[in-house]
């Protein structure tokens, strides 16, 4: 065999190189050659850019429709749109009418209070004196001196979590706080300007916080007029300063204490009590037969339960199931918790 004989055998080819043989020598798919072959031999006519065009102009037609169809989706529908500016426009006229039925309220208030002083001014001034005293106490009237400052703020929020309550001020914790304020010797006490009285209720609904029915929003003012140093230091030492701390160490949540020079309070207006009696029992025709009377039990002594050094999360959700089902404390009834 001579050196330069161009015949080798298929058995010693390099089998990588099959694939790069094949595409050189039929660059074009037996398949698309065989149906332009079959093209050609039936003479059916070659697409030229006639239809190219047609497929560009369908294809921006489909695209045109989807994005019309996505963009009027997304946009809220115009019945929507009408029922939400209807709700906002009746939210915004309710809360007009409701303040302006609360300024002629304060107004006729403020003539029954004149007419009362000028009538008892001549008649009965001691009388006067003690109904004046009275009014203070039962938060009818606005006051002002000075007093402590307690701004309670929400936890800021990391991302990571969507809504957690622990880090919001809760109704307890304004709850424990108040009680504390009163156990320490507050004489007036309002919370974002909503003054507290012996039927004032501290409530959550939803998310919300609300005093006598009057949602509010972070952050939490409280003010309490009395003296500072005393107040904070009483404050500190019974356990509604132990659970600010926990608030502050374990959640998050912001407490800022300062004391104030001079603090002025609004008044919570009148307030309208209301009783229930028992109605009168008529008379039966036969004389029913007076029943033994018998000794009852000895009721035993409920146990006052002591609080924890630093409550937790649950011991605070717990204490605010206890605390929400009485009003806070007011002034003059000792300062403890009913």
């Amino acid at each position: 065999m001579a050196r330069h004989d161009s015949h080798v055998p298929e058995s010693v080819r390099d089998a990588s190189m099959t694939l790069l043989t094949e595409v050189q020598r039929r660059p074009l798919d037996p398949g698309y050659a065989e149906a332009a072959r079959r093209r050609a031999l039936t003479g059916a006519p070659h697409r030229g850019g006639r239809t190219a065009v047609w497929l560009v102009v369908v294809g921006l037609l489909l695209g045109l429709g989807v994005t019309t169809a996505t963009l009027s989706l997304r946009q809220p529908q115009a019945g929507a749109v009408a029922a939400r500016r209807l709700l906002e426009q009746q939210v915004r006229q309710h809360r007009a009418d409701a303040e302006s039925l609360a300024a002629q309220n304060a107004d006729l208030s403020a003539q029954i209070a004149a007419l009362q002083n000028q009538a008892l001014r001549s008649d009965d001034p001691a009388l006067l004196a003690q109904l004046q005293r009275w009014a203070v106490s039962a938060a009818l009237v606005p006051v002002s001196g000075p007093g402590l400052r307690v701004v309670l703020t929400d936890a800021p929020s990391d991302g990571t979590t969507k809504d957690n309550p622990d880090l919001r001020v809760q109704d307890v914790d304004l709850q424990v706080l108040v009680n504390g304020l009163w156990a320490a010797g507050a004489e007036a006490i309002a919370v974002n300007g909503q003054r507290l009285t012996a039927t004032t209720a501290i409530r959550t609904a939803g998310s919300a916080v609300l005093v006598d029915l009057v949602p509010l929003v972070n952050p939490y003012t409280v003010e309490a007029i009395g003296s500072a140093a005393d107040l904070q230091t009483s404050l500190a030492r019974s356990s509604a300063g132990q659970h600010l701390a926990t608030l502050r160490a374990t959640y998050g949540i912001g407490v800022t204490m300062t004391s104030q020079r001079r603090l002025q309070l609004p008044g919570a207006g009148p307030t309208t009590l209301q009783e229930a009696s028992t109605p009168s029992m008529t008379a039966s025709a036969s004389p029913s037969p007076t029943p033994t009377p018998t000794p009852s039990p000895t009721p035993t002594p409920r146990t006052a339960s002591t609080p924890t050094a630093t409550p937790s999360r649950s011991v605070r959700a717990a204490a605010g199931e206890v605390v929400t089902q009485s009003s806070v404390v007011a002034p003059g009834t000792g300062g403890e918790d009913r």
